[in-house]
């Protein structure tokens, strides 16, 4: 990617973060180690993957360079100026306007879950900021989108896993902590939940 469209990206994420701190997780953009040690975690021969809160594309750009076609990804963004970014940047990808509260739906009213469930769902969503009912509802959708086996990888910033144990517990998930990227601005944790 261009330095400048690097900046431009990371100005709009920024903006969007000023304007909406507790909507916007991060003050910037996640960067290419936390990416890299996201994508170490799908599981074998992915092919289908949804993205929560694609912010400005630097996961999405990362899972495109993996492999991953563009008609197999699934892009849902709640911002409606990081929704049209996204969309500019990536219009080889299905990227949607939505609540990941209501991931099911989308997917299915995209078309994307025609071709089958998906194998992982990557999430920069800031879980840890949110109640427990919202991440209940969060994740419940997003297994309903995923094959049995398939795994929901999530980072944080924060020091201890993303989810409520509560959450974890109802829905019957299993939780295993992945690496710790301290290159990333600021430093990250990736989880992986799966049945």
């Amino acid at each position: 990617m261009k330095p400048h469209t690097r900046r431009r990206g990371a100005w709009t994420f920024f903006r969007q973060w000023l304007r909406s701190p507790l909507r916007t997780a991060a003050v910037a953009p996640s960067g290419r180690e936390l990416a890299a040690a996201m994508i170490a975690e799908l599981p074998v021969g992915t092919r289908r993957v949804i993205e929560l809160g694609g912010g400005t594309g630097a996961l999405t750009r990362a899972l495109l360079a993996h492999g991953i076609d563009g008609d197999a990804l699934l892009a849902l963004e709640l911002n409606e100026e990081l929704h049209a970014h996204l969309h500019a940047r990536f219009p080889q990808v299905r990227v949607e306007l939505g609540d990941a509260r209501d991931l099911a739906n989308v997917a299915a009213r995209n078309g994307f879950l025609d071709a089958g469930l998906a194998d992982a769902i990557v999430s920069g969503l800031g879980l840890l900021a949110m109640p427990r009912e919202t991440q209940h509802a969060i994740l419940e959708s997003a297994f309903a989108c995923l094959r049995p086996d398939g795994r929901f990888v999530q980072f944080t910033y924060g020091p201890q896993q993303p989810v409520a144990d509560e959450v974890v517990a109802a829905l019957g998930l299993q939780v295993r902590r992945g690496d710790f990227v301290l290159m990333n601005m600021p430093p990250a944790t990736v989880y992986v939940f799966g049945r």
